[in-house]
């Protein structure tokens, strides 16, 4: 599997730096998205394409993994509307926006991944998509000194006004309010809720995979984990893991346990 796992990582981190990357204006790179995607359709189809194309190596190495594996259209798109979304770079009133967002950018490599594994169960298609959004929300928590400086805000304006902020929250290089830390503690809890939502995934999937699921579901929580011991200043410093929490994580996958029974 590991050709069809690397032709889906370049095809989504070309469209990933066609979305942001580089000088084009917003117009630009929507056509380029465009085009993308008409290649995609191309190669779906199982269209010839001009080796001299743009991206033909791209989706060279995604029509043999097509060819062996069947890959289902509907992710692939997803995520092309995701990263048209993010070019266009929209405000999120609610949560409910926000997991839209990440039911089109993070959930489909799950998918695709189990599709992959021969995994066709849509009770563990939820649970994946819970770990992949609960993957997303806590990269969003732990780069909002990364992100907010850009322009790019994640956080929906209800939260931010449910703790009297202004839009969007966070001020040069102060020290974090207690509005904030409070606001990006409960941002936390929430994303902590999603991850432990699909975190049976791995146990029900079992082998290698689950084992590397397991090493996943802990890699999100330690980032949690993190934000909580800076008290929340996501606002002014990105946490990172390094080498010392490996032994943790191992640890904690070995012996994670399910919380409910076995899915159906």
């Amino acid at each position: 599997m590991r050709e069809a796992v690397v032709a889906i990582y370049h095809f989504a981190r070309t469209a990933d730096d066609i979305a942001d990357e580089g000088d084009l204006a917003r117009e630009q790179r929507l056509c380029e998205l465009k085009a993308y995607r008409l290649a995609l359709e191309d190669t779906l189809q199982g269209r010839s394409r001009d080796p001299d194309a743009p991206w033909s190596r791209i989706f060279s190495l995604l029509a043999s993994a097509h060819a062996r594996h069947h890959l289902p259209p509907a992710p692939l798109h997803d995520l092309l509307d995701a990263f048209e979304q993010d070019v266009r770079n929209p405000a999120y009133a609610s949560r409910d926006e926000l997991l839209d967002y990440c039911r089109r950018s993070a959930n489909p490599i799950g998918r695709l991944l189990l599709h992959l594994h021969g995994v066709n169960r849509e009770a563990l298609f939820t649970m994946s998509d819970r770990i992949c959004t609960a993957l997303q929300l806590i990269n969003f928590w732990q780069d909002l000194s990364i992100d907010l400086p850009r322009a790019r805000v994640y956080i929906p304006q209800q939260d931010a006004a449910a703790h009297g902020l202004h839009w969007p929250p966070g001020s040069g290089n102060l020290p974090c309010t207690p509005g904030e830390r409070a606001l990006v503690a409960d941002l936390c809890d929430w994303a902590s809720a999603t991850m432990h939502e699909g975190a049976r995934l791995p146990l029900e999937i079992g082998g290698r995979l689950g084992l590397e699921l397991r090493l996943v579901v802990q890699g999100g929580l330690r980032v949690l984990e993190r934000i909580r011991r800076m008290d929340y200043q996501t606002f002014r410093q990105r946490p990172v893991l390094g080498a010392a929490d490996m032994p943790a994580l191992v640890w904690r996958a070995l012996w994670m346990r399910p919380a409910i029974g076995p899915a159906q």
